[in-house]
């Protein structure tokens, strides 16, 4: 069973950066679409970008145009590059793949003050 560990997160002021990781247990190179989710307290979880094993992204509407999803096969590492961030951008983040087919990680806690 893979498990997801993801890292990176921290506090920042609205327009900062952070830039996250994700880095499995076992190997994504075999995995057609990874992602990053991330959930507020009091709301549903959310998938914000997802990217294929070819490269392909697309990204809530949220967060389009600010947020940057990579992968990186070689080291088996995902990552969410977030600029000019919001404070309703807090909450806590994950990566999994686009069906949630592993056991979700502790995730990274990210909050954003204004």
């Amino acid at each position: 069973q893979v498990r997801l560990v993801e890292s990176g997160g921290g506090s920042v002021q609205a327009g900062g950066s952070l830039s996250l990781s994700c880095a499995p247990s076992g190997s994504i190179s075999g995995i057609q679409t990874m992602g990053w989710y991330r959930q507020a307290p009091g709301k549903q979880r959310e998938l914000v970008a997802t990217i294929t094993r070819g490269g392909n992204t697309k990204y809530a509407d949220s967060v389009k145009g600010r947020f940057t999803i990579s992968r990186d096969n070689a080291k088996n590492t995902l990552y969410l590059q977030m600029n000019s961030l919001k404070p309703e951008d807090s909450a806590v983040y994950y990566c999994n793949t686009d069906t949630s087919r592993y056991s979700w990680g502790q995730g990274t806690q990210v909050t954003v003050s204004s």
